[in-house]
């Protein structure tokens, strides 16, 4: 398509936006609330996405050593708990350690050492976190066939219904994002197909003074994008003040609840938003249109 063309197609699509206005407000709001609603969703999700991560990063195995094994060979275990497949992190916490936190807990001026006779009865520990939250229960048993092993912890029971709630979370959100997707998706296409079919007699009168198919498309085309972009950029505009909002109240009354700040993160979803919207604006306008060219 030449410039000067592209450019007359241009001024005839924001000229007939003018001329139907109210026509072209409704679709845009229409693509607004719509993309609204989607990335509401789509945020909604990222959310559950990052809080279920945040609780899988918290998973630890204690392994307890037994008393009879000396500090050297307790250090030189570390190699094999680091050996493990799937291991991310291998912390050794030293009996005399664990009593100066028991310490910290009760009080400083509080001597747990004296309580108790001036005997350690604590267990040199070593702290493991493995790469990936699935892999805990098996880590943890291998860790405890290791020889000097007294016994291991890691919440049984507990990591196993959390690792459930986390898959669950993930497939219920990527399921309803999908739904509403869609949704949206249908209203739009709806909407701008409205907008065409309001105008089928003004592209029967083009075609009958011998106007070609592709000098009546890009003008609907361009129309399509600009009220597909509008409303994506209504839609991505609102959401971010409302997020930003959000995250900074969250922060300042529960600031433990861990909420997805991350801008990159953010910047994608807010771009696809656009996109989305503009795609589904030229989409709709050209897919409405071929219906009334066909005269």
């Amino acid at each position: 398509m030449k410039p000067s063309s592209f450019s007359y197609a241009f001024r005839d699509a924001l000229r007939s936006l003018w001329r139907n206005k109210f026509m072209s407000m409704a679709s845009v709001a229409t693509v607004a609330i719509s993309l609204l609603v989607l990335g509401s969703a789509w945020l909604l999700v990222m959310n559950t996405h990052h809080l279920a991560k945040a609780m899988e990063s918290e998973l630890e195995i204690n392994v307890y050593l037994k008393n009879e094994v000396t500090r050297e060979q307790a250090l030189a275990l570390k190699e094999q708990f680091a050996g493990i497949p799937g291991t991310a992190e291998v912390i050794f916490v030293s009996k005399e350690e664990g009593l100066k936190v028991l310490e910290e807990r009760f009080g400083k001026e509080t001597d747990l050492l004296e309580a108790l006779g001036g005997s350690n009865p604590l267990p040199d520990v070593y702290r493991i976190k493995a790469q990936a939250a699935e892999d805990v229960p098996r880590i943890a048993d291998d860790a405890g066939k290791i020889q000097g092993v007294e016994k291991v912890r890691y919440g049984q029971g507990f990591v196993e219904k959390l690792l459930s709630l986390t898959r669950w979370l993930r497939v219920s959100g990527i399921i309803a994002i999908f739904a509403v997707a869609l949704a949206a998706v249908f209203l739009i296409a709806t909407t701008i197909r409205l907008t065409v079919y309001a105008r089928r007699h003004e592209v029967a009168i083009m075609k009958l003074v011998g106007a070609t198919n592709w000098y009546i498309r890009w003008p609907f085309f361009l129309e399509g994008m600009v009220i597909g972009f509008t409303g994506a950029l209504i839609s991505v505009v609102s959401l971010y003040l409302f997020y930003d909002k959000l995250t900074e109240n969250i922060a300042l009354t529960v600031s433990f609840l861990p909420v997805m700040t991350d801008k990159n993160v953010l910047f994608d979803i807010y771009k696809n938003l656009l996109i989305l919207g503009t795609g589904l604006g030229a989409l709709g306008s050209a897919i409405s249109l071929r219906r009334f060219l066909k005269i």
